[in-house]
């Protein structure tokens, strides 16, 4: 079996080493017969780069590298075209490194592209050099392909005044593309996070974005039949029905994708369930921003957005449901249409996500030492489903969460604090749950599943008769078998329960 291309990015070492590649060269083909200026926003660790390393290798015509491939046949190999590739892998805190890694990124196009460029103080004039001496040298239209564009902005997202010289910064580098069109072949930008063109690409408004372009909605993750017929050796004896549930999910208006980095690495590490994509970073101010505004975390279960809301990216006033969406933390899970155009309904993409999302935002609240002790507690009531351990478990919860999470807010007054702790706990251990539960009769804010058995919560703040208002409005009905019936009031003085009532029908 070929090498599992783990973490490379480099088109010709999968090709040349014998590694694994999922052929995306018949979808290559279709964008660069169409397309002139094209942007993809996907999330991270998803195979953009590799994918732009292709592009790379069919414009300078190394056509040994595409043998088989479904483009070979379709592409003129005769035509070779000059390659200005940017990548912005590296950190850049101030407009000052900015300025460096532009011309330390300039320079190696000009060794690779054997040019001398004149100027040396504005790596934006450079840029337009290195453009047009490029086309003179080898009579051909030149290639611009540029890898996470937004990198430099997105790595100091914490500190706006700074985000906002380099974005502007990077916009006046990125006009340089439109003033030589004259010049140009084709065009490729991708990114995590698509920004308003106003901010970054305003000087680059003929940019047309493919990211929810349902004829690429493959550009990028491995599709169900990569699993069952490229992967089906690699996977033997695995039961695919997990695998899809833990992994697959991501939708880009194409088929459901996996994300690469998953599967490669599920099957290196002899098909054991983690969280290998959550794990390689989940930015701080993320969880941070869900914290200070107080946001009800079960609703990310099932959200509602209108396409302006995915499409734009604004440092200035940063929209919770567009980041998690162009991060990654959250996909597309059915399309709606309205009167006012598409509506999307979004939603945790598989369970790795909607497990380390919210195990994620617990660790950030709860004080590091307890909880494996919480973890061993909601265990033993998992196994055996005993009633009587619920509330323990509960009371300690509370208790455990830090001081400074109750600072310059009035968080702990309302109910959906209270359901997002719950929520955001019983999921982070991969619980079953369901938040605002909907019966014909109105809502359930909790009902979990544990040891065969069905608990509906209901939560009250300071007073109030949660029990007898699940009795009187029948919310158990909809559930057979054995179930417990809960009634929480929380004290937000003492930051914890004040009444815990059970009763079981």
């Amino acid at each position: 079996m070929k090498k599992l291309p783990v973490g490379i990015q480099t088109f010709s070492e999968i090709i040349n080493e014998n590694y694994l590649y999922i052929d995306k060269t018949g979808i290559a083909y279709s964008l660069i017969d169409n397309f002139k200026y094209v942007f993809l926003s996907r999330p991270r660790r998803f195979g953009k780069s590799l994918f732009l390393d292709t592009l790379k290798n069919i414009f300078e015509g190394n056509r040994e590298l595409f043998r088989g491939l479904l483009i070979e046949e379709q592409w003129n190999w005769e035509a070779k075209y000059p390659v200005i590739k940017i990548s912005f892998s590296g950190g850049i805190r101030s407009q000052e490194t900015l300025r460096k890694n532009l011309f330390y990124i300039l320079n190696d196009n000009q060794k690779r592209l054997d040019i001398h460029c004149d100027e040396k103080e504005d790596p934006n004039q450079c840029f337009a050099e290195l453009i047009e001496k490029a086309y003179e040298k080898y009579h051909q239209k030149v290639v611009i392909l540029i890898d996470e564009y937004d990198k430099p902005i997105l790595d100091n997202i914490e500190n706006i005044h700074e985000a906002l010289l380099i974005r502007d910064g990077m916009r006046d580098f990125y006009t340089k593309i439109k003033e030589n069109d004259r010049y140009l072949r084709f065009v490729f930008l991708t990114g995590v996070s698509k920004f308003a063109k106003v901010s970054i690409f305003s000087g680059l408004n003929n940019l047309e974005d493919i990211s929810l372009n349902p004829a690429f909605g493959n550009i990028c993750g491995y599709t169900q039949l990569d699993l069952d017929t490229t992967f089906a050796t690699y996977l033997e004896g695995v039961d695919m029905e997990q695998v899809k549930r833990w992994y697959n999910g991501y939708n880009f208006l194409g088929d459901s994708v996996y994300n690469p980095f998953d599967i490669l690495l599920f099957i290196k590490n002899n098909y054991e369930f983690d969280n290998y994509w959550f794990e390689t970073g989940t930015p701080r101010f993320l969880v941070e921003l869900i914290k200070k505004n107080g946001y009800f975390i079960p609703r990310f279960e099932r959200l509602y957005v209108n396409k302006s809301l995915l499409n734009s990216f604004d440092i200035e006033n940063l929209n919770l449901e567009t980041i998690l969406f162009q991060s990654g933390y959250l996909t597309i899970k059915r399309l709606m249409p309205s009167g006012t155009g598409i509506r999307y309904e979004l939603g945790f993409p598989n369970k790795e996500v909607q497990i380390s999302f919210n195990d994620a935002i617990l660790q950030s609240m709860i004080i590091v030492s307890e909880k494996e002790l919480l973890h061993d507690e909601l265990l033993d009531f998992i196994e055996t489903g005993d009633v009587n351990k619920l509330e323990p478990i509960i009371r300690h919860l509370f208790a455990s969460i830090a001081y400074n999470n109750y600072t310059n807010n009035q968080i702990d007054r309302y109910e959906g604090f209270y359901a997002s702790v719950l929520f955001a706990f019983f999921i982070g251990f991969g619980v079953d749950i369901i938040a605002e539960d909907v019966s014909n009769r109105g809502r359930i804010d909790l009902t979990l599943k544990a040891g065969g058995q069905t608990f509906l919560l209901e939560l009250k703040v300071t007073d109030g008769e949660p029990l007898e208002q699940i009795k009187r409005m029948k919310y158990y009905e909809k559930y057979a078998g054995e179930r417990y019936l809960i009634g929480i009031v929380f004290d937000p003085k003492a930051r914890n329960v004040s009444k815990f009532e059970v009763e079981r029908v």
